[in-house]
């Protein structure tokens, strides 16, 4: 049986890439799952069609994670609705690629916002649920831009960056209270910012590759089920890079 079967979670950004694949692999192992999405209502709905097949509640939701009084809003509506909380996956993410030379400030708040006050914003939401019942699991997406950094990314680096040191900070302020906090950093990834990359980008990209390929969004869905489950039950604090050795040092 499923370690998470049974288990409710929230995932913000989920309709679509990587927020998508983790939505599926929850709902596969049993877990009840409430995902946030912005636009893509197609997909959003979906997805829930899809999981909800595999014979567990999920519910899509639209969600402007920037805005922390309707992110508190829904997830107290998800606890009323689903009867617990258990886990958390902080997905939503965009970005503005830009030189910092022609980078607006309204292209730098915008990621910080969604990037990283996003995430502030569920899991302050969560973690009094979960310091109250002693248990609960929270997963962070991160990326290798916040670990060594990328041009014409300074405001996506910056978020992702923040990311890594808002989950070790966390993990050391609620590990007494059985919380665990982890993030996962994912490379260069199949998904729909990668599919606007010519071909020969995407040879330059299989150089710097130890594995020599691209990574899929299960790669990373992978990792996230390894981290939420009974087998890393001894894990907290750490930012674990989903890249096939891009940063390996």
């Amino acid at each position: 049986m499923s370690y998470l079967k049974g288990k409710v979670a929230v995932v913000t950004g989920g309709s679509r890439g990587i927020g998508r694949a983790i939505v599926r692999m929850l709902a596969q192992q049993g877990c009840a799952v409430a995902f946030s999405y912005q636009s893509s209502v197609e997909m959003a709905l979906s997805l829930e069609e899809e999981a909800k097949k595999t014979g567990v509640p999920c519910k899509a939701s639209r969600v402007d994670v920037k805005d922390f009084v309707e992110v508190k809003s829904w997830i107290e509506a998800t606890k009323a609705e689903f009867g617990n909380l258990d886990v958390l996956v902080n997905n939503a993410g965009i970005i503005r690629d830009k030189a910092l030379m022609l980078m607006t400030p309204e292209d730098w708040n915008v990621v910080l916002e969604t990037n990283l006050t996003g995430m502030f914003n569920a899991t302050r939401c969560c973690i009094v649920t979960f310091m109250k019942q002693k248990s609960g699991a929270i997963v962070n997406i991160s990326s290798v831009s916040g670990i060594i950094g990328l041009p014409r990314q300074t405001n996506y680096s910056a978020t992702k960056g923040g990311i890594n040191a808002f989950t070790k900070a966390l993990a050391k302020e609620v590990a007494g209270y059985g919380v665990r906090v982890n993030a996962v950093a994912p490379g260069f990834i199949e998904t729909d910012i990668l599919s606007g990359f010519s071909e020969d980008q995407k040879q330059g990209i299989l150089k710097t590759i130890p594995l020599g390929r691209i990574g899929s969004v299960e790669d990373v869905a992978n990792c996230v089920k390894f981290l939420l489950s009974e087998r890393a039950e001894y894990i907290t604090g750490q930012i674990i890079p989903v890249d096939g050795g891009l940063v390996m040092r």
